[in-house]
């Protein structure tokens, strides 16, 4: 078997089974295990899978820059973003994420609404001036224009002064195996600063996080009081986190 025809079947076991586990595929294509690793580390490397113990399983398509994930599942993270608002209720402090699902849920909050907003994200903010009755908290530090988020020591810090009811986290990848993930060691730290801030962390899960995974781990889905996706209740990760006992909130 040619190089490309082994990369595009392991592709094809990727996108149809939502893992590869090396051995088992090397055998099964009666080629060597050091063989498939090779391939699949030329492949993490173009960026089409994420490598971990033993395999791969899918690149999360959310790890492009703000400008690139705003035309990324728009509508789901629509119906993500307004399930979520629901969650906040009058009078709380809410924790808000950074990110294009955390913003869709600046625009899906009722106009009137009277609660605290504390972000980390300036462009979220942003978003929140016009909500008059909003108290509106903005987190200082070094900015990842990546993502538009402050984070680093400084931000970190001023998260450790916050108490509040809810988190909304962000990440790029859902996965019954490898967690709750993101690109970046310093945003997966930054967020975790915010869910220790928190009575209750919800995941904005839109479709195109759900059963990927990306190089930095934020939360063991134990951590978390729900995840928030419009994904079909039998869809197999779904399911999977449903066995697992991670509260599921379909949008």
């Amino acid at each position: 078997m040619l190089t490309a025809q082994r990369r595009d079947v392991l592709l094809e076991r990727l996108h149809a089974d939502g893992r590869i586990v090396a051995k088992d595929l090397a055998a099964e294509l009666g080629l060597s295990e050091d063989t498939v690793r090779r391939d699949l580390r030329e492949l993490a490397a173009a960026g089409l899978c994420q490598r971990v113990y033993g395999g791969a399983l899918p690149a999360s398509p959310a790890v492009g820059d703000l400008a690139a994930r705003r035309t990324v599942a728009v509508t789901s993270k629509e119906r993500v973003a307004a399930a979520a608002a629901r969650l906040v209720t009058p009078g709380s402090t809410v924790l808000l994420d950074g990110g294009t699902t955390a913003l869709a849920v600046t625009a899906a909050l009722p106009p009137d609404l009277d609660a605290t907003v504390v972000t980390h994200s300036p462009v979220v903010a942003a978003a929140l001036v016009g909500h008059p009755r909003v108290e509106l908290v903005l987190l200082g530090g070094r900015v990842f224009k990546h993502s538009g988020v402050a984070c680093g020591a400084a931000a970190v810090e001023a998260a450790e002064r916050v108490g509040a009811d809810l988190f909304l986290l962000g990440v790029t990848g859902v996965h019954p195996t490898a967690g709750l993930t993101t690109g970046d060691a310093d945003e997966a730290a930054m967020k975790r600063a915010l869910a220790r801030r928190a009575a209750d962390t919800y995941v904005l899960a839109s479709a195109e996080k759900i059963g990927a995974a990306s190089p930095f781990t934020v939360l063991p889905l134990a951590d978390v009081a729900g995840v928030v996706t419009d994904v079909p209740a039998d869809h197999p990760v779904l399911r999977d986190l449903d066995a697992a006992g991670v509260p599921l909130l379909h949008a």
